[in-house]
C-alpha cells in the first residue's frame, strides 16, 4: 500500500488520504484507489432523488480503474478519460459560476489537453488495430 500526497494543500485536501491499495499491474500502473478523511453522509449531494442509486459510503471511496484491455478484461473500471471528464464538467460549472477565476481557466485547459491527448492516444491504437488488446 502506497500514500498518494500530491493533493495536500489546505484543509480538506490535508485530511483526506489516498492510498493505491495494489500493487502495480502489467502496464506499471495501480488500478485500486481508497480516499478517506472525510464524511460522505455530511455532504448535501449525498442524499439522491433517484431510487436507483445505491447510497453513500460513510467514510471514503474506492476507484477501481479498468484493468486489462477490454477486449480481454471487458469494462472492469473507470478510466482516467472518465475521471478527467469529471474534473473538466466541474471545473467549467465553477467557471460559469459566480466565481470564475484564471487559476481554474487553466486548470480546465489542461484538463481538457490531457483528454486530448488520451483521445488521441485510443484514436492511434484504433487505426492501428490493436485498441482492447494486450498490444502496445
Amino acid at each position: 500500500m502506497r500514500e498518494i500526497t500530491d493533493h495536500r494543500i489546505n484543509p480538506a485536501n490535508d485530511v483526506i488520504r489516498i492510498f493505491a491499495t495494489d500493487e502495480p499491474g502489467q502496464g506499471g500502473a495501480c488500478y485500486r484507489y481508497e480516499l478517506s478523511g472525510f464524511s460522505v453522509a455530511s455532504n448535501p449531494a449525498s442524499v439522491e432523488p433517484d431510487a436507483s442509486y445505491s447510497g453513500a459510503f460513510e467514510d471514503g471511496v474506492t476507484l477501481f480503474f479498468q484493468n486489462g484491455p477490454i477486449g480481454v478484461a471487458g469494462v472492469n473500471g473507470i478510466t482516467q478519460e472518465a475521471l478527467l471528464a469529471i474534473v473538466a464538467d466541474r471545473l467549467r460549472h465553477f467557471q460559469a459560476g459566480p466565481f470564475p477565476c484564471k487559476d481554474n481557466d487553466r486548470a480546465l485547459a489542461h484538463v481538457e489537453w490531457a483528454l486530448e491527448h488520451l483521445h488521441a492516444r485510443t484514436a492511434e491504437r484504433k487505426a492501428r488495430g490493436v485498441e482492447g488488446s494486450e498490444q502496445a
